[in-house]
């Protein structure tokens, strides 16, 4: 029996950093507190070990670290696919650790965080996955990776020589197997006793009865009838209060279906968060992993996955040394993650913080570059291996995004599901939004161009048409001659290095022909700084302006980048018909791989050229033709955009929005779906009862989800909160709180973050104000012993800053939108929200539209609407379990009570001064 390999730590201080000082804590153990200047120079030489090492020098305000030993780096190789907040108390909990109370806790507790980690690995040497654990970390070490001596040592290998085809990790992955096409699903319907049962089963026999639960399984179970008419699904709209345990309700029927009718049921989420959580839920339904991994399947893009072949082409020849640590990380977690997912899957967010953008995102198929079947990794890909996978299961967790942008493309890879439940179903009209617009902008523009033609200089590997069907072309002249057209006439799209030239009128030769989509973008981009109120500001600021009436220019360039795509256009398409016509002409001759090559090329030549191309030239078929009459309703919203980021152009164009967006969702989603359930625990709008109207509230979720475009009434169900809210919330309208004053919203936060003792998540509607508020009150915080972390501040991303905030009971949290909706932290780690004002909607040329022509007449109760949502939205954050309490508090003395109507009932609302609602505060979370 070997013995046991000796762990090995570095001789080094180790550091966490507070806001212009830090803590250290030396080999010997001695404790040192220096401000920023003194902790830099002290550690000049050294590589101490910390946590997130670009958070900490962020903290400290000294730049970067030339070397260090980063613990989460540590975590990242020894526990690949594990989730950890990246903070010593984060990893402290994912180790199962007594968790530090103060920094001078946390930094001596890292030395015992890295001998947890090694002695994990050293006791896993012989696990399969760390085969080449030894050579890659060599490898690593040879690039110049601080832990590599460690970890060899926990090895058992300390003199391992580095190993060339550490990086290769697809040569251990399990291929994926085709299967027999699917038989037709069949049409039994659920019925609501059978989901009652069900969810009985899902829950256990000692589990907690919550009969609004079982009332909303056997409403759900309506989505699952038989469907009686083309084009007229079997559609519910149930609301499930917070706490009602919707997701395990719409389960049970929806996994019956399943089982009943031998296809999938896809259920769609807005937010990767609630993708993952829906996830976990199923386990209560197959406890065992290998068969939730069977009957479970998580889809995304395809540009959220691991690609295998960018990973070869990253690391052949040997990776470059300064993405090396970074790439041998990312191998680690290629051979044990579930399903390659590198953007809100098991990958851990913060590496791509450690190392940049430019050593991950890249990895991903970011510009549907795909080459299928001709890709030596095809038969361990993880999308490939999803969507097979998703073929056979019983559920499919997918999202908005996904769903829409398949339906737009007429199925997609997976095709249209037949069983449809969108959770988070008030985000639907935002995700058709998104999903069924157009933009005829700089870069868009010139991301078709690098589509087609590849890269062009610089260090972009971006594959070229030419090069993804060479191999099915050949040497076919009828082929060729179309691709050749195709390639020249693309050379009227922005040259790389377009932003710089937008404010001149010089293309990127004085001997060159002007490029038709450069004199369209400068056209429209001095049609904005025409019609801009303050021509100053706009060559500072984003700005917008509406499409009519046009300038003089504009028409004549929109006419010649009109002719200029109809020539990219014209023999692209004859290119996918011809190489479509090889799979009827050569149907004896071709293999399996050509067929799905073709059927693949022909797919991508019509999502990623000919649909933008179509939509440009009918949009600039519109700039042409004569102006919409006044108060015309209109399909499409138009309208013209300058972007600018530190005083420099960085984008142009025009855009194009469906005036309703749930149109074309009900037409290319719905429709052909045989059922729906789309559920929300905000799905109405309680403000919007009326006495004499009880149904508005209704009609109104009806409207904003599409169900009143389809020709079956949808099944209502609502099932309210099972929470005490009255007794468990407080909600505060600050009066003597000017939210204009920088200096007065900022002292609100801090007194009321103070009073509550962290806990507190603060909404921002602008980005500059958040960072205002967070320069003046994270130092007075910190002293107290509240970290503050904020996002647009802090060098994590949101889910990043999700993990920390839930990890870190006494942590606050300042962010924006993306933090309403994306947070659900249960417990104490959130007890108390602010607002910073009311969240209006952004005055936009495309709200104004929808404004006018989708208020029924009331352009004010519109506005009402949004930002009464937006606050019921936010106040749902707060309490997530029967025992949470929270505080929930808007710094806006002007708000309206009829904006604080869509509360939950029984909330006590209060305008009160700050020194009261601080007192408040401090007093209702005290109490236990």
């Amino acid at each position: 029996m070997a013995s046991a390999p000796r762990l090995l730590l570095p001789d080094v201080p180790c550091l966490v950093a507070g806001l212009g000082r830090a803590v250290l804590v030396t080999p010997d153990g001695e404790v040192e507190t220096l401000q920023a200047e003194a902790a830099a120079q002290r550690l000049r030489d050294t590589a101490p070990m910390l946590v997130h090492a670009p958070a900490t020098a962020r903290r400290l305000g000294v730049g970067s670290f030339e070397a260090a030993h980063d613990v989460l780096e540590l975590f990242a190789f020894c526990r690949p696919a594990e989730p950890c907040a990246p903070t010593p108390r984060g990893l402290a909990l994912a180790l199962d650790m007594p968790q530090p109370a103060d920094e001078e806790a946390a930094a001596a507790l890292l030395p015992e965080i890295a001998t947890a980690l090694l002695r994990h690995l050293a006791d896993t040497r012989d696990a399969p996955q760390n085969r080449d654990a030894a050579g890659l970390a060599a490898r690593m070490g040879e690039a110049g990776w601080a832990w590599a001596p460690s970890v060899l040592a926990a090895l058992g290998d300390p003199n391992a020589k580095p190993m060339p085809n550490a990086y290769k990790v697809w040569r251990r992955l399990p291929e994926w197997e085709d299967t027999a096409p699917a038989p037709p699903a069949a049409a039994f319907a659920v019925e609501p006793a059978e989901a009652r049962r069900r969810l009985a089963e899902i829950l256990g026999a000692g589990a907690e009865q919550r009969p609004q639960q079982a009332d909303y399984a056997s409403a759900a179970a309506g989505a699952f009838a038989p469907r009686e008419h083309p084009g007229a699904p079997a559609l519910v709209l149930a609301e499930a209060g917070t706490g009602t345990g919707k997701t395990l309700g719409y389960i049970a029927p929806a996994s019956l279906w399943a089982e009943k009718n031998g296809a999938p049921v896809w259920i769609s989420t807005f937010t990767r968060n609630l993708q993952r959580q829906i996830d976990q839920e199923t386990a209560r339904l197959f406890p065992d992993p290998e068969d939730r991994r069977r009957h479970v399947v998580l889809r995304k893009g395809r540009e959220n996955y691991l690609c295998l072949l960018n990973l070869d082409d990253q690391t052949s020849g040997g990776p470059p040394p300064y993405w090396a640590v970074a790439l041998g990380l990312v191998a680690r977690w290629a051979l044990a993650t579930r399903d390659g997912d590198l953007l809100g899957g098991d990958f851990p967010g913060w590496i791509t913080e450690l190392f940049g953008p430019g050593a991950v995102l890249p990895l991903a198929d970011r510009r549907g570059e795909c080459i299928h079947s001709a890709c030596p990794h095809y038969k361990t890909c993880f999308v490939e291996h999803s969507i097979r996978r998703a073929k056979t299961a019983q559920i499919v967790i997918a999202n908005h995004a996904l769903v829409m942008i398949q339906a737009a493309l007429g199925g997609g890879e997976d095709g249209p599901p037949l069983r449809l439940v969108f959770d988070e179903g008030h985000h639907l009209f935002d995700a058709a939004d998104s999903a069924f617009s157009a933009d005829l902008t700089g870069a868009e523009m010139a991301e078709l161009r690098r589509w087609l033609l590849g890269a062009e200089g610089g260090r972009s590997r971006a594959r070229g048409l030419r090069r993804r069907l060479e191999e099915l072309i050949g040497d076919r002249p009828e082929l060729n001659a179309q691709l050749d057209a195709a390639l020249l006439a693309a050379r009227a799209l922005p040259l790389p290095g377009w932003p710089t030239r937008l404010p001149g009128g010089g293309t990127a030769r004085p001997d060159e022909t002007p490029n038709a989509g450069e004199v369209f973008l400068r056209a429209a981009r001095e049609q904005v700084l025409a019609r801009t109120q303050d021509a100053r500001d706009a060559g500072l600021y984003d700005s917008e302006c509406d499409l009519f009436p046009v300038t003089a220019d504009l028409p004549g360039a929109a006419e010649g980048l009109a002719r200029a795509l109809r020539r990219i256009e014209e023999p692209a398409v004859l290119l996918r018909d011809r190489l479509a016509a090889r799979l009827e002409d050569e149907a004896e001759e071709l293999e399996v791989g050509d067929r799905i090559r073709i059927e693949a090329a022909c797919r991508a030549l019509d999502n990623r050229a000919l649909r933008p191309l179509r939509a440009w030239t009918q949009m600039l078929a519109t700039i042409q033709a004569d102006p919409p009459q006044p108060g015309q309703r209109p399909d499409f919203v138009d309208w013209l955009s300058l972007e600018r980021r530190g005083g420099a152009d960085t984008d142009a164009g025009m855009h194009r929005h469906h005036l309703d967006p749930t149109e074309p969702f009900a037409r290319a989603v719905a429709a052909p779906a045989h059922g729906l359930l789309i559920t929300s625990a905000t799905l109405r709008d309680e403000g919007e009862a009326e006495d004499d109207d009880p149904e508005a509230t209704w009609r109104e979720a009806e409207a904003r989800t599409g169900a009143s475009h389809l020709p079956i009434p949808a099944i209502r169900a609502a099932m309210p909160s099972p929470f005490d809210y009255a007794a468990r919330t407080r909600c505060l309208v600050i009066t003597d709180v000017a939210k204009e004053n920088t200096g007065q919203v900022a002292a609100a936060f801090q007194a009321l973050f103070l009073a509550a003792g962290g806990g507190g998540l603060g909404l921002f509607t602008a980005i500059r104000r958040l960072r205002d508020v967070q320069a003046r009150i994270a130092g007075p915080l910190e002293q107290a012993g509240i970290p503050l972390y904020a996002q647009h501040v802090d060098a994590m991303d949101n889910a990043t800053l999700v993990d920390v905030f839930r990890a870190e009971e006494h942590a606050c949290l300042l962010g924006t939108d993306a933090m309403r909706d994306g947070v659900d932290v249960p417990g104490r780690a959130l007890r108390l929200l602010v607002f910073d004002r009311v969240p209006w909607p952004r005055p936009t040329i495309l709200h104004r539209e929808r404004r006018v022509h989708l208020s029924g007449g009331r352009p004010k109760d519109y506005d009402d609407r949004i930002a009464r949502h937006r606050l019921r939205q936010a106040f749902g954050r707060l309490i997530r379990r029967a025992d949470d309490k929270g505080v929930f508090v808007l710094l806006d003395r002007s708000a309206p009570s009829r904006l604080l109507h869509g509360l939950p009932p029984g909330v006590l609302i209060r305008r009160l001064g700050l020194a009261q609602a601080v007192a408040e505060t401090r007093d209702f979370l005290a109490e236990p």
